[in-house]
């Protein structure tokens, strides 16, 4: 039986979240497509991510520094200083549960963006933008909660897929930055992927050199795609 054709649609240009004298532009898979979860998998293969409903990659002109990225799972080995993050945060509680939007998750999101991002359009998000931005009606999406003495201090937002985990967003206390929660965060998925039996962790777009992207390339081994084959990163 032949798939069905999926439609691709194309943004209108906008301000880029990572270079601010540039100007964006995305590929959409089209919304109205019968079975979007059916085909996320393959759509992440294919250099996509998820936000909300939307399963897009960037397609700007005359810039390609956003590349694809994921971690081959059974072949991960921690670094020496990831090593260290594992002992560091190793009185913390983990615990994998459907998303729920409360009132202590949203004040943790925002809390991460005012100190995080602030000025970049999301540290006045309302509750209604949180939900929109990391649910949607058809992924199979969890939380992975980190809790400190029972106090929630970082969320993973993480989508299974029979492709591997996506990693959409994760966000902590920012008071405890020395933790490195996002480190930990991403050695958790690792984990968690190992432990499903699933080949891959795809942690959405690297930039290199970039101060907010390139530490995804201190997971090694790591891969990026280059046009429809994925590579090891000291090849690319």
């Amino acid at each position: 039986m032949r798939a069905e054709p999926v439609r691709l649609l194309r943004t209108v240009p906008h301000r880029c979240g990572y270079f601010a004298e540039r100007v964006a532009q995305n590929l959409v898979i089209d919304p109205q497509v019968r079975d979007p979860g059916a085909i996320f998998g393959d759509a992440l293969r294919a250099g996509f991510r998820r936000a909300g409903e939307h399963v897009y990659r960037p397609a700007c002109h005359g810039c390609r520094a956003c590349v694809a990225a994921r971690i081959p799972v059974s072949a991960f080995r921690p670094s020496r200083g990831q090593r260290r993050c594992l002992r560091r945060n190793r009185d913390l509680s983990v615990v994998e549960r459907p998303p729920r939007i409360d009132d202590e998750t949203f004040a943790l999101y925002r809390r991460y963006l005012e100190t995080r991002h602030p000025g970049g359009g999301m540290d006045d998000a309302e509750p209604v933008d949180f939900t929109r931005f990391v649910q949607s009606s058809w992924s199979d999406t969890r939380f992975l909660e980190f809790r400190l003495d029972g106090r929630l201090v970082a969320v993973a937002v993480t989508d299974h897929t029979p492709s591997g985990l996506s990693a959409v967003y994760t966000f902590f206390d920012p008071a405890l930055s020395n933790r490195g929660l996002g480190t930990y965060a991403i050695l958790c998925q690792l984990a968690r992927a190992r432990e499903l039996g699933l080949p891959h962790l795809y942690l959405g777009y690297w930039i290199a050199g970039h101060p907010k992207m390139d530490y995804k390339s201190r997971f090694r081994p790591f891969e990026v795609l280059e046009g429809r084959q994925w590579r090891p990163f000291e090849r690319a």
